[in-house]
């Protein structure tokens, strides 16, 4: 992609009114655009890393489960069922000019439970599991810290049923693995943490990251490292649910995931149920898996960065490399600058390298204060002087080190 075609430029200065890391760098790079407070434009930068995530995401998520696409305008009806017309204070509500009543979807039990019944007849069909990823609703009454607490956000939600709580703790166990691959796929640090279970068990779990602008507070067993939440920590004495003791190490985290058993909360206002192996009726008993994919990438942006910008890890960077050429007194060299950096960018693409070419006529200390704004991994430099050598300038957005790169070597270079 050549950069003087992307629909988004960089800014100068970090949004004022921003407080949180990641609204600052997302903002100022161009990855985002706020549109009002909780909602977002994810500009080509950014929407590029989203895609990344939810790929990554849908690779884990395919290996356990399977996908599916629902609604975000749910019926007030399936709500009244449930209940959560009336107690759920983030719901959005909206009536049409024909005076229909809908919500607009926080999360879908109140679609996926009822859309079971066709699926499961028989204890032969459980367990059974489904995912999306899709657009959700909060009326949040504060929206704040950029993308990690939005009125309208991303997320992966999966739903599961059972015929009985043991092959439901055996299917937890087996997304809790998954959910701990996916995040090491992110280079993130999620640690598994006990929370409130609300109204459906005695606890849920939480993903937490740790992070300095997290909403959290989460307690770390010093021995084998699994946390509460503040919501359920009763003190420093406690004891750790897996090893026994008490050595605790307050810290403030970021939720990027969780995993709750639902029991029969939503299969029986909605009458799921299946015949068993003796042919009586039984309820089928569900659990929920959520995971924040805008979330994630405002989590990323305030873990990956450096006095300078964002530092991307490879896997969600929304190109691997940063093409410059800079510019020449000489028309000749600048001529030839500009020729053998789209020789160069041709090749990248050839090769499947992700590449942003900077084609705008800046300096180079805009382009190369840009580069780190952005935060590609890799920095390619096509100027007069490495031109001089056949070769072009290569540094690694982490490190401060540059090399020189034989051109006829560069196409055999490990990005």
């Amino acid at each position: 992609m050549y950069q003087s075609k992307l629909f988004s430029k960089t800014s100068k200065e970090a949004p004022k009114e921003e407080t949180s890391i990641n609204a600052k760098l997302l903002e100022q790079a161009g990855f985002v655009q706020k549109v009002l407070a909780g909602v977002y434009n994810f500009l080509p930068l950014g929407n590029r890393v989203l895609q990344k995530i939810e790929r990554i995401i849908r690779e884990e998520m395919d290996k356990v489960s399977s996908e599916m696409l629902m609604p975000a305008l749910q019926p007030k009806e399936n709500w009244l069922e449930t209940g959560r017309w009336q107690t759920l204070d983030v719901l959005f509500k909206i009536k049409s000019a024909h005076g229909f009543e809908y919500a607009l979807g926080p999360t879908h039990e109140e679609i996926v439970a009822p859309a079971s019944k066709k699926a499961i007849g028989s204890y032969r069909d459980l367990p059974l599991s489904v995912y999306q990823i899709q657009t959700k609703f909060r009326d949040e009454a504060r929206a704040k810290s950029g993308l990690l607490r939005g009125r309208e956000f991303r997320m992966k939600d999966m739903y599961s049923f059972h015929s009985n709580q043991a092959d439901l703790d055996e299917y937890h166990e087996k997304i809790s693995q998954a959910y701990s691959a996916t995040f090491k796929r992110f280079d993130l640090d999620a640690i598994l943490t006990e929370a409130s279970g609300g109204s459906f068990s005695k606890f849920s779990y939480e993903f937490q990251v740790v992070l300095k602008a997290g909403e959290d507070t989460i307690y770390i067993c010093e021995k084998c490292r699994l946390a509460k939440n503040k919501e359920i920590f009763s003190g420093f004495d406690e004891q750790c649910s897996n090893c026994g003791k008490t050595s605790w190490r307050e810290e403030s985290a970021s939720e990027v995931g969780n995993i709750f058993k639902l029991g029969t909360k939503y299969s029986t206002p909605f009458g799921i149920s299946f015949t068993d192996a003796e042919s009586k009726d039984q309820v089928v008993i569900m659990g929920c898996y959520g995971m924040g994919t805008t979330r994630l990438l405002g989590v990323i942006a305030e873990i990956f960065n450096d006095e300078n910008g964002l530092v991307w890890p490879k896997a969600v960077a929304p190109f691997m490399v940063h093409l410059i050429t800079l510019g020449s007194k000489d028309p000749e060299s600048l001529k030839k600058n500009r020729t053998v950096a789209e020789k160069i960018y041709a090749e990248f693409q050839e090769k499947g390298i992700e590449v942003l070419f900077d084609d705008r006529d800046e300096t180079a200390g805009v382009k190369f204060k840009d580069a780190d704004l952005i935060g590609i991994p890799w920095r390619v430099l096509v100027s007069e002087k490495t031109l001089a050598s056949d070769s072009v300038e290569i540094k690694k957005r982490s490190e401060k080190d540059v090399k020189l790169v034989a051109i006829s070597e560069l196409q055999d270079f490990s990005f």
